[in-house]
């Protein structure tokens, strides 16, 4: 399973490097404009970085608008892909971008159905938003295993990006289940390495071995103490 980090924050794209858990990284308008950079220099650099692939969003409501964006954010990296959110004027765009080779994402899917007409317009990537259907009510992981059963059944290769991820139990059951790829916040990839026994575990052994070294201090001073003293 792949690990994609949901953010443009360069310090962010550091950390989990660093980690060795970086395989690419999502991002959106929203997200870029947190980071109150110029855009293609914070692209460009992000691209530079990472060593999978940088989705990149495009905010045009027409196919030709789409298109443009497309091919201009293709510019700023080898590894960009270009989100296109869904609806009939994206896929549209979608169809075009992929026949010029130039990889595409299908955001803010939030059915089945919406995955399976990306994957027939030919759809690198679709990232289905799981917590956003939690939060109202609806299954989202359930949506996941649909479009994960439609993709095998009919041999399709669009790959699934489990997004709009919460916590580390999603992450959990996308591997479970499957999804190739699951893109979150730092801060969710990084509580997958953490655990309250784990923590304490290594709180008490921390511990125990201060004693151990206090211990071995005391006992050596106590020897060089009696060494020294006049016979």
């Amino acid at each position: 399973m792949k690990f994609f980090l949901d953010s443009a924050s360069i310090p962010e794209i550091r950390q989990a490097l660093s980690w060795n858990l970086l395989d690419g990284v999502t991002t959106n308008p929203t997200l870029i404009a947190k980071e109150k950079a110029p855009f293609d220099s914070l692209v460009r650099e992000i691209c530079g970085l990472v060593p999978g692939h940088v989705s990149l969003e495009t905010t045009s409501a027409t196919a030709e608008g789409i298109v443009r964006e497309g091919q201009h954010l293709s510019k700023l990296g080898q590894n960009v892909v270009v989100k296109v959110a869904i609806s009939p004027e994206g896929l549209k765009a979608v169809k075009i971008l992929e026949e010029s080779g130039i990889k595409t994402n299908v955001t803010l899917v939030f059915s089945a159905n919406q995955a399976l007409v990306a994957a027939k317009a030919g759809a690198s990537f679709v990232s289905p938003f799981i917590g956003r259907l939690d939060d109202v009510g609806h299954e989202g992981m359930l949506v996941v295993r649909q479009i994960l059963e439609i993709f095998m059944r009919y041999s399709f290769r669009t790959q699934v990006i489990v997004a709009s991820i919460r916590h580390p139990l999603h992450v959990l059951e996308a591997a479970r289940i499957g999804a190739p790829i699951a893109t979150m916040p730092l801060k969710v990839m990084e509580a997958l390495f953490r655990h309250p026994l784990t923590d304490q575990g290594l709180k008490t052994f921390l511990e125990d071995w201060g004693r151990v070294k206090r211990e071995v201090v005391d006992g050596a001073s106590e020897e060089s103490g009696r060494t020294q003293q006049p016979s």
